[in-house]
């Protein structure tokens, strides 16, 4: 098979998780899917940061006229002139990694899209009004169109269906992939920078968007600091209401005792996940959730809640927190998991030939379901 992958509305550097998942997954059919041919389709501002990829033998590089920096130009382009792009590019299948599919598609080409979750129907406040009736539009669109959905969750699934049930025959679960390697660095890095010592810290990769709950795990913090004990909290923060976060900080007195670390190089956030003493995850919503999936294969003990997919994620290997916003109960059971030692969860089903594996499997059934006139 020859793929299209639409990768048009990367802006580097600025899509996050989304962009780290699917350069991740490029890796992935660049090294272990050498029976098909990827086509990487790029556009005039973004192409550059793809260039590593054209060292696979099985990837070639088209570069479209569009640039990604400008969002609704992007949108435009692609729905004018992306379906007739790829039926000249003679390409079997088109993989989307996001919901951008486009309107017009009549070249009979089957579509694969990725609708990660539904963030906007259970937050709308995050979004404008503009920006909610587009996604939807786009969600109903994909569900409707696309030959092929993938959902990164049963969760993720379940939801996408019960909103949407003209993807229920077409809807298939495939994991995030994860990668995880030795940190390079050593825990001297991390006292000579942030001044905390080996196993001496809790730590948290988050955003700091009202989801994510970091409030309810800075008043344990609180309550921590108020019985005398000192281990202090690292958290890798990006997005979301920083100055809202640093403020309440203040207002706790726990200026010391939390410790934002901001945006860190993978290196760096290895070396903090491999010397913590436990990894904490307050979160109440995850399309997926990596952070404490890597934290276990790199076997530091989670305590977590259980919301949305993060039990299924993680295979109810954690501590759990039942009640997400009850400060008692966190406290209670973090005090029980720093009794207990974490161990090495390899998790096979998030391995990168794994998840490859049911993208090909993915991609074929599109195709085969296909009929071109």
């Amino acid at each position: 098979m020859k793929i299209g992958i639409d990768l048009l509305w990367v802006r580097p550097g600025i899509c996050g998780g989304t962009e780290s998942f699917i350069r991740n997954l490029m890796n992935g059919f660049g090294r272990f899917d050498l029976s098909n041919t990827y086509l990487l389709l790029l556009s005039e501002d973004n192409a550059d940061s793809f260039a590593e990829y054209q060292n696979y033998p099985n990837m070639e590089s088209i570069t479209l006229p569009v640039c990604s920096a400008s969002q609704p130009k992007r949108i435009l382009w692609e729905n004018l002139h992306l379906d007739r792009s790829v039926g000249r590019l003679g390409v079997d299948a088109v993989f989307v990694p996001v919901y951008s599919m486009p309107h017009t598609y009549g070249s009979g080409i089957p579509y694969v899209c990725v609708i990660h979750d539904l963030q906007a129907l259970h937050y709308p406040q995050y979004f404008s009004r503009i920006r909610r009736l587009f996604l939807r539009y786009m969600w109903r669109h994909c569900c409707r169109a696309s030959s092929q959905v993938v959902t990164i969750s049963e969760y993720c699934r379940r939801d996408l269906i019960l909103h949407y049930p003209q993807a229920a025959d077409k809807c298939s679960v495939v994991y995030d992939p994860i990668e995880t390697v030795p940190s390079p660095l050593s825990a001297e890095v991390l006292e000579e920078k942030y001044k905390v010592r080996k196993e001496h810290y809790f730590y948290c990769v988050s955003s700091m968007l009202p989801h994510k709950n970091l409030q309810t795990l800075l008043r344990v913090m609180k309550q921590r600091k108020d019985q005398g004990k000192s281990i202090p909290l690292v958290l890798s923060g990006v997005g979301g209401n920083v100055s809202e976060f640093e403020s309440a900080v203040s207002e706790l007195g726990l200026e010391g005792m939390v410790i934002n670390t901001g945006y860190v190089s993978n290196e760096e956030r290895d070396c903090l996940y491999e010397n913590c003493r436990l990894f904490l995850f307050p979160s109440v919503f995850e399309g997926f959730g990596m952070p404490p999936i890597e934290a276990m294969r790199k076997g530091r003990q989670v305590v977590m809640t259980k919301e949305s997919c993060l039990e299924e994620v993680t295979e109810g290997r954690a501590v759990y927190v039942d009640h997400p916003y009850d400060v008692e109960e966190w406290a209670e059971k973090i005090e029980a998991a720093m009794r207990t030692k974490g161990t090495v969860e390899a998790f096979p089903q998030y391995e990168l030939q794994n998840v490859v594996e049911k993208y090909v499997e993915v991609f074929r059934k599109a195709v085969r379901g296909t009929v071109r006139e």
